[in-house]
Parts: structure tokens; sequence; C-alpha cells
């Protein structure tokens, strides 16, 4: 098995990145984690450079993969699990410090169902369409949809005690992505 081009894969690393770890937050809601989740996607990569076929859609493989790595890392015992240390880092990067709407809209997704959280992150931040987020996570096209309605009703729900302007800024981000 041949290994990939150490400037191709360093390009595609650098390229996307970025992407992957936004998205890897959203599904695990911690940064640190997305970081070791995107780590270990590219590292399944570059294990299956070979086998992988760069005319297909890299990115629907490095998505499924990263959401396979987000799954298999919560299925882990706590005993195998890194610990934190209790020393805070010494200053926090200003360009990491997400804003009020989505520091709410991420707090609302950690208080949903992993699935509907799936849906909801593949659905309106990849913008994925129904079809392609039931074929990276192996379900019908009716349980992508049943479980989008189910997790912008959940969404809501968490997002109701909160001022109107809050909910009506809510209501703004799902309706700029599309609605159910």
């Amino acid at each position: 098995m041949r290994g990939p081009d150490e400037k191709e894969f360093g390009e595609l690393v650098a390229g996307r990145s970025h992407t992957l770890r936004r998205t890897a937050y959203l599904m695990c809601g911690d940064w640190h984690q997305a970081e070791d989740l995107v780590q270990t996607t590219f590292v399944k990569l570059y294990c299956a450079w070979g086998k992988v076929n760069r005319g297909d859609n890299l990115d629907a493989y490095l998505r499924k993969t990263l959401l396979h790595a987000c799954i298999d890392e919560k299925r882990r015992g706590w005993f195998r699990r890194e610990w934190p240390t209790s020393a805070p880092p010494d200053v926090p990067d200003g360009s990491a410090v997400p804003s009020d709407d989505r520091d709410l809209l991420v707090g609302a997704l950690r208080r949903i169902s992993p699935g509907q959280r799936a849906v909801l992150v593949l659905r309106y931040w990849e913008d994925l369409d129904v079809e392609e987020t039931a074929r990276v996570l192996g379900c019908s096209t009716g349980t992508v949809k049943s479980q989008t309605a189910r997790g912008l009703a959940a969404l809501r729900t968490v997002v109701g005690g909160l001022r109107t302007s809050d909910a009506a800024v809510f209501d703004d981000v799902t309706a700029i992505k599309g609605g159910s």
C-alpha cells in the first residue's frame, strides 16, 4: 500500500482542518475533543489513502469518518479517557471565542439527543441536503426528516425560556439556514 504524497496530503489537511474542527465542536461540544476527533479523522484517512478514491466526494468521506470517530469516542469507557489537568490555559485564543448567538445555539445543541444533533449539524451547519445527510448517517431520508423536525422542536423548547429577542434571533438563524 502506497502512502499519500506528503505535499498533497498536507494541503488537504490545511484546507479542511478548520471546517472539520467546527463540525466536530458542534457534535461534541468541546474544542479540545474536537481537535482530537479531527486528528483521528486525518489519521484514518492517511491509513486508508490507497483505498480512498479521490474522484469520489472526499468531504463526505471525511465527515462520515469524523462522525464515526465522535460516536466511538462517546462509547469509550471512562477508564480509557484522558482527563484534563486542573490548570487552565494561560490565555484563551480570542479567535476561538464564540459569539453570544453561537453560545446560545451550541448550548441548546448540547441538550438534545445525539442523533438529532448529528442531523441538525449535517443539515444546517454543513448544508447537506436530506439525501446526503441520510447517506452519511446510514439511515433513510424519512428518518432524517423526522429527526430534523424533532431536533428543531427540541431546540425551540430549550431556547423557549429566553427573552423574546433571543428567541427571535434563534428563529432568524433557522430561517436563514432553510428551516426544516
